[in-house]
């Protein structure tokens, strides 16, 4: 597939990984003026040196800055995008009409890409934005695929971008005000606490001056009525291609390196060719909510989750490894694992789904141990792999 696959690094750590496992594209955010305030994030060198690092490797960095801001935020602001344009990044992904017009008089050379937060809809959205020189629109969640086709029809010179993958929110192209009204904290300027996937009920209090609790479904419990679904088109990627999409969009600057790397690495094997019957089952093994094509194909009354709000996934993340040596794998740890452990490897290239017995593991003194439960401890464990930095192993529970 010709579409670019871009991924989220909410982190350095993160955005090493996302490239290594084939993300054509990552977008990251700095310490402000992006939607996920909680993220680790990038400061001002960090972020110079994630865009020299993608450009070595051939890849871009679009940096989310899509609040919707305030008056008092702009002088920061036209800083901000001066710096980003110095720096080299590809793109600032905005949101607020108000953030565009400081973006063009302070950094005119720098390219922009409309948010999903900006809600659009339809296509003469996306011709107005053209016209205002925004050189990418990410498309609303909302949107079919038949509507993207008729999008791309009408606004052939715009270059049109999709999630295919990740949480959403109830409010589905995020602009959502639960957060700062149940908590004070406003989603639109970064700080949503997800109130959404709580659990809810609903109580009743009648006239006669008794409470009761009235089933919204049928279990006693409550349910999680705000709760939506995971978004995962993994299995349509060809119908979004034809129907124009340039960018395949993963959600998660929040989520785990392990996370980031299962999925980028699904899709990126999916796009290149394989198998995506054989390939689909690695979605599972992360921690997700249920999953749904929400409106790719239209009306869809499915897109809400009422039983729980996350399964853990088939697999636990044990370790980064950091290089090989003489039959063995110097590892990082993320989890505890044990003598005799059954480890699988995550990897980018041909070691991939191959796994291990743990006969032996050695601590950083070289002292043989049973246990590996040191958190970030360097081990080397027995392996007959020769594996690369920045593979991953981790064990299929169950």
């Amino acid at each position: 597939m010709k579409a670019e696959l871009l991924a989220p690094a909410g982190n350095p750590a993160k955005l090493a990984s996302a490239l290594y496992f084939g993300a054509d594209a990552v977008y990251i955010g700095g310490k402000a003026f992006s939607l996920r305030s909680f993220a680790d994030n990038f400061s001002e060198s960090e972020l110079s040196k994630a865009v020299s690092a993608a450009h070595a490797a051939k890849k871009k960095v679009y940096v989310a800055v899509n609040i919707f801001a305030r008056n008092a935020d702009f002088s920061a602001l036209s800083d901000y995008f001066r710096l980003l344009e110095k720096s080299g990044a590809d793109a600032a992904i905005v949101s607020d009409p108000g953030v565009v017009y400081a973006a063009r008089k302070a950094a005119p050379s720098l390219s922009l890409h409309l948010s999903t937060q900006a809600n659009t809809t339809n296509k003469y959205a996306v011709k107005f934005w053209a016209e205002e020189g925004i050189s990418r629109v990410i498309l609303a969640r909302e949107l079919s695929v038949k509507e993207i086709s008729e999008i791309r029809d009408f606004v052939p010179e715009m270059q049109l971008e999709a999630f295919v993958h990740g949480a959403m929110c109830i409010s589905y192209s995020g602009r959502c005000l639960l957060s700062d009204y149940l908590d004070g904290r406003p989603s639109n300027r970064g700080a949503c606490v997800q109130a959404c996937r709580r659990e809810y009920a609903l109580l009743a209090r009648p006239s006669d001056g008794s409470e009761r609790f009235l089933p919204v479904q049928e279990d006693g419990r409550g349910t999680y009525i705000l709760n939506s679904k995971d978004l995962n088109l993994f299995a349509h990627l060809s119908d979004l291609e034809r129907a124009g999409v340039d960018s395949f969009k993963i959600e998660g600057r929040m989520k785990s390196e392990y996370y980031l790397a299962t999925v980028i690495n699904a899709y990126r094997r999916a796009m290149d060719g394989e198998d995506v019957s054989s390939l689909a089952s690695e979605l599972d093994d992360v921690a997700h909510r249920e999953y749904t094509a929400a409106y790719a194909f239209g009306d869809n009354a499915q897109t809400v989750g009422y039983e729980n709000s996350q399964t853990k996934g088939k697999c636990t993340y044990i370790a980064n490894v950091l290089g090989s040596e003489e039959g063995f794998v110097l590892a990082e740890m993320r989890n505890r694992f044990r003598k005799g452990d059954v480890l699988e490897v995550l990897s980018p290239g041909e070691n991939f789904r191959k796994s291990f017995r743990a006969e032996r593991i050695l601590d950083k003194e070289g002292a043989e141990t049973e246990d590996a439960r040191l958190v970030q401890g360097i081990y080397r464990v027995s392996c007959p792999y020769s594996l690369s930095e920045g593979d991953i192993l981790r064990r299929r529970e169950g």
